[in-house]
């Protein structure tokens, strides 16, 4: 959902947050923030249209720490690292969301039959060996 304008309001106070640097000559920085929804979304929805790609939870976790092993020491803050993590999501965003995560399962469920029954798996066995990323929506 997000705080609305703020970013508009962070960005014009504090001009250099998105400026574009280059790779070879990084300035130091103190502070290092990251917002842990956009990582844990992207490396555990990789790509949501191919049941066929399956991606474990113990391959989320390893990109997900990877990833932040990567922007760390790449930025090498040196006073504070502030990972972000959302908690309970407000009610009027579960209640919006709701139809959506039936919906998503409904055509995953789909693809899942179609693939259990192109490999000869049971629908149980092809179940467990895919994540589903509505375990970690609000």
């Amino acid at each position: 959902m997000g705080v609305p304008k703020f970013y508009r309001w962070v960005s014009e106070r504090y001009p250099n947050i998105s400026r574009v640097i280059n790779d070879n000559q990084i300035p130091d920085f103190d502070n290092f923030y990251l917002d842990m929804n956009g990582i844990i979304h992207a490396c555990s929805h990789v790509n949501d249209d191919n049941c066929d790609t399956n991606v474990t939870e113990e391959e989320i976790f390893r990109n997900i720490f990877h990833y932040i092993d990567f922007l760390f020491r790449m930025i090498k803050p040196k006073k504070v690292f502030y990972m972000a993590v959302d908690g309970v999501a407000p009610r009027a965003k579960m209640n919006q969301q709701r139809s959506r995560r039936f919906r998503a399962g409904r055509d995953r469920m789909k693809k899942l039959k179609t693939l259990s029954e192109k490999t000869g798996q049971t629908l149980k066995e092809t179940m467990a060996n895919h994540f589903d990323t509505n375990a970690i929506t609000p």
